[in-house]
């Protein structure tokens, strides 16, 4: 338990996925940690990652955001993205601001620490490890590919994913956190690409598998292309025993309402379905199934509903 008997909370991830767990999760009575990953390369993070030598910014900025509770001009002025067509063009504010805390402080981490103090941040933010890594993917017909940004474009079926330079250092408070934690979440997103780089670390796959907080992985609504195409849930987890072994994922929690005609045909456009829910060979793969309607619907696309799956993510610390 954390301070004042709140149970400890770490919360897994990067992308879009992750920011919306947290925003309903940080208005809960609990001690809330974020572990983000830093191997994000595209757009404004790559070209600050290669001319500044700095881990990825870019999943950070969006987990400050979602855990801040600064005046919304303010987040809006982070959030900013540069659109002239100069130096400045494709550049958010927010990673700018990232890699010059970095500079002055002469650390990542502390960057970090000092931005979320100015702005205000509910919770903890480790990136999941000080250095810059690269992510690359061992495809099943043997080709490596280099880059995250550049493994959903090759479009083939992933047999695993790897980072560089080895050895990889952990953060030692992201190794403590999963340790010391009541409850371990596995953020929607993904899944070789922003999911299984944090879970890859060396000492973190340890830490998953030795804390006596549940590990929860909150699933994929749909599939994404050039990574999960025709995965179920149990391909899911499938895929993260195969990178971190065969005991460190508890529990799913899966959304269990049908999917609209319309999203399926916005989705379709994208070589998108919904993720099959396959009951039995989950149950056979010894995991908790935790199921609920748990989507906020839209028009156009799928988000978890972060009232919907924090309350559902508290109940399950309620019956630890």
């Amino acid at each position: 338990m954390g301070r004042g008997n709140k149970p400890n909370v770490t919360v897994i991830g990067g992308g879009t996925g992750m920011p919306v767990l947290l925003r309903g999760l940080k208005n809960l009575p609990i001690e809330l940690t974020a572990l983000v990953t830093v191997a994000d390369d595209g757009g404004s993070t790559g070209r600050l990652r290669n001319e500044m030598a700095i881990p990825a910014p870019g999943d950070i900025r969006n987990v400050i955001a979602a855990l801040s509770d600064a005046e919304p001009m303010l987040l809006d002025l982070f959030q900013h993205r540069f659109n002239a067509r100069n130096g400045l063009s494709g550049h958010s504010m927010g990673n700018l601001l990232l890699a010059a805390m970095t500079s002055i402080t002469g650390n990542f981490f502390t960057g970090i620490k000092e931005i979320s103090r100015v702005l205000n941040v509910k919770g903890n933010i480790y990136p999941i490890s000080n250095q810059s890594l690269s992510l690359h993917a061992k495809m099943e017909d043997d080709t490596v590919v280099s880059g995250e940004s550049n493994i959903p474009l090759a479009n083939k079926k992933i047999e695993r994913v790897f980072l560089s330079p080895e050895p990889v250092q952990p953060l030692p408070h992201a190794v403590e956190s999963v340790e010391n934690a009541d409850l371990v979440v596995i953020a929607p997103g993904s899944l070789y690409t922003s999911i299984l780089p944090n879970m890859i670390i060396p000492q973190m796959d340890e830490a998953l598998t030795r804390t006596k907080g549940k590990v929860v992985y909150v699933c994929n609504v749909m599939t994404q292309a050039g990574e999960t195409t025709a995965y179920t849930a149990a391909d899911h987890i499938q895929a993260i025993r195969k990178h971190t072994g065969e005991t460190c994922i508890d529990s799913i929690v899966v959304h269990n309402e049908p999917i609209s005609p319309h999203i399926r045909d916005v989705y379709a456009e994208e070589n998108a379905t919904p993720v099959v829910y396959d009951t039995d060979r989950l149950i056979d793969m010894g995991l908790e199934i935790i199921e609920g309607d748990i989507i906020n619907p839209s028009k156009t696309t799928l988000r978890h509903d972060k009232e919907k799956i924090a309350k559902l993510l508290y109940s399950i610390i309620d019956r630890e």
